[in-house]
């Protein structure tokens, strides 16, 4: 679901309590519809005008910021960069939260700015005011001719979105409740028509209403009777006292430990399949519930070009190895060819030129059974069997060099198979910028023409044991090669998901004997960092790093190793390590 108008205000209350009067230090913009501002001493907040999750929140989650800051982030640095937090307010229940800043220009003179973040999905915006209410600028610009009843352009006064036509539960309680009793018609979905009348009412909360009342979601009024009418105007006075007393609770529904949706009050509707939990903060239920699908969404838009292309590489690949072995498969019937070169030169004495087949004896089987081979007309016998004979021996050595390019194919192949999954477990600018190299270096993606970028330290994933040994994770091929054979130390342990593509993981021991624990948490992270991350039971290999050696001329990440030993595990996102960093 997206942010509600009333878990919007419990947000803003939230974030008021610790923001006013704060300062703003860094300002940044980490994609397209987000900004992250860094306040003194506080944690970083966010506002994210993205359509599918607009939203204000405290948030914890990493942001990589692009090399070059977008226009709009360096006008709002410009503005927003030692500026105070004055107000913060949301009017009414609109889906409207405005921060009112005082700020001083580089003269020492002080003067008022405002950010307007509007959440309203589809339309959600940024918008940075001067003192008088001018718009300096926003994230999307709207002109005329695409609203006609408000324009967002420089220039312009601000002016709030046109109100919806409902009650609110906060500012007109006795008309919003007065309605409630009167209810909708007889074949009405209660659900329905709390969200189409009250302001700020979600689907979830309606439907919450409805059971509360009726005892179930999908109750229209024709079949509610008085009592449950009545217990739907109590239910309506609830949420109005909870609206006046700021008694919101952060809580999220979970199915199979993943988060589905969220509100803020206690949720009755749902049977044992969804859990309903409570958070500390909204802060941290928004970061919980829109984390891991902003990383999904992050991974499919930056890695869609790169997966792109090595998905059309690595079919390329395939169908080449498939016709290699066609190929390989056609040389392993040259006897024949040599045969038919035998036969002609013993028959040589009845051939006159200008045949088209020889018809003979095959002399050199059982039972010498009669054979016709074909022959060029405009060649003499001896040239043709010279033709045969030359054909044998260009299959006979095709037969090595077919060998050798269907092993490069096929390693090609995996090569790229192994890319995939890193894109598919790849979550930063970084690891996709790492990924965008190696694929160049590989000669599959061009070069950009454009200034060289500063590579920035990268480092692998870094977890603790339950002992407290270091655990690392690569986060690419070029990454697992320098963690396996450069940085680690040959004492330390090396582990791999057994058969298939991963990343390399490092159980840092320090020459002693680790502990069981610890050899299964190392192990759960290499079958969760490859293609067996949904797998069950999956057999990981592992061995001390000294074993591990790379051919000559391997792609990177790829290794071979002299001995190891093998556990299974089953991979699960709740039983893994600590991570560092985090």
């Amino acid at each position: 679901m997206s942010l509600d108008a009333i878990c919007l205000r419990a947000v803003v209350d939230e974030l008021a309590a610790e923001l006013i009067g704060a300062r703003i230090d860094k300002v940044q913009q980490p994609s397209r519809d987000q900004i992250v501002l860094t306040v003194r001493g506080k944690d970083r907040v966010l506002l994210s005008a993205n359509p599918n999750q607009p939203r204000i929140q405290f948030t914890r989650e990493p942001r990589d910021n692009p090399a070059q800051p977008p226009m709009f982030c360096m006008l709002l640095r410009k503005h927003l960069v030692g500026a105070r937090i004055e107000a913060m307010e949301q009017p009414d229940l609109e889906r409207v939260v405005r921060l009112d800043l005082r700020v001083t220009d580089e003269l020492g003179e002080t003067g008022r700015r405002s950010l307007v973040l509007e959440a309203m999905g589809r339309r959600a915006n940024l918008v940075l005011l001067d003192a008088e209410g001018r718009i300096l600028d926003c994230l999307r610009r709207t002109a005329f001719e695409s609203n006609s009843d408000r324009a967002l352009l420089p220039g312009l006064f601000y002016r709030l979105p046109t109100p919806l036509d409902r009650l609110s539960l906060l500012t007109q309680r006795e008309e919003a409740l007065a309605l409630l009793s009167r209810g909708g018609a007889d074949e009405e979905p209660v659900d329905r028509w709390l969200v189409e009348h009250l302001v700020g009412v979600s689907p979830l909360v309606a439907r919450e209403l409805a059971h509360r009342s009726a005892g179930e979601t999908d109750v229209r009024f024709g079949a509610m009777s008085e009592v449950q009418r009545a217990a739907l105007v109590c239910e309506g006075k609830t949420l109005a006292d909870i609206l006046k007393n700021r008694m919101f609770t952060p809580t999220i529904l979970l199915r199979d430990g993943r988060p589905v949706d969220f509100t803020y009050l206690p949720i009755t509707q749902y049977g044992a399949e969804t859990a309903v939990e409570t958070r500390e903060t909204f802060s941290a239920l928004l970061d919980e519930f829109y984390g891991l699908r902003e990383r999904q969404e992050l991974s499919a838009r930056r890695g869609k070009e790169l997966s792109r292309a090595a998905t059309v590489a690595r079919d390329r690949m395939a169908r080449k190895a498939e016709t290699l072995r066609r190929e390989y498969a056609a040389t392993q019937d040259r006897d024949k060819l040599r045969l038919c070169g035998d036969l002609i030169t013993a028959n040589l004495y009845r051939m006159t030129r200008g045949a088209a087949c020889l018809v003979t004896e095959n002399y050199y089987e059982e039972g010498q059974p009669e054979l016709s081979i074909p022959l060029d007309p405009l060649l003499t016998p001896q040239q043709n069997a010279a033709k045969y004979y030359r054909r044998y021996n260009k299959a006979k050595n095709a037969e090595l060099h077919l060998r050798e390019q269907i092993a490069k194919a096929e390693s090609e192949r995996a090569y790229l198979d192994s890319v995939l999954q890193e894109l598919a477990q790849s979550e930063t600018e970084q690891e996709f910028g790492e990924i965008r190299r190696e694929l160049q270096e590989a000669g599959y993606l061009r070069r950009s023409k454009e200034k060289k970028e500063v590579r920035r330290g990268f480092q692998p994933r870094e977890y603790r044991s339950s002992a407290g040994l270091r655990i690392l994770v690569g986060r690419n091929n070029t990454q697992n090669d320098q963690l396996t054979l450069k940085k680690a130390d040959k004492r330390d342990l090396w582990f791999h998901v057994q058969k298939l593509h991963g990343s390399h993981v490092i159980l840092c021991t320090g020459g002693t004997q680790p502990d069981e624990a610890s050899l299964a948490e190392a192990a759960m992270l290499a079958a969760y960092y490859s293609q067996a991350k949904d797998g069950a039971n999956v057999p990981v290999d592992y061995t001390p790093v000294k074993y591990v050696k790379k051919q000559a001329g391997a792609r990177p990440g790829f290794v071979i190793y002299e001995t190891c030993r093998t556990t299974y595990v089953t991979p699960n996102e709740k039983n893994l390590p600590q991570q560092s960093g985090r």
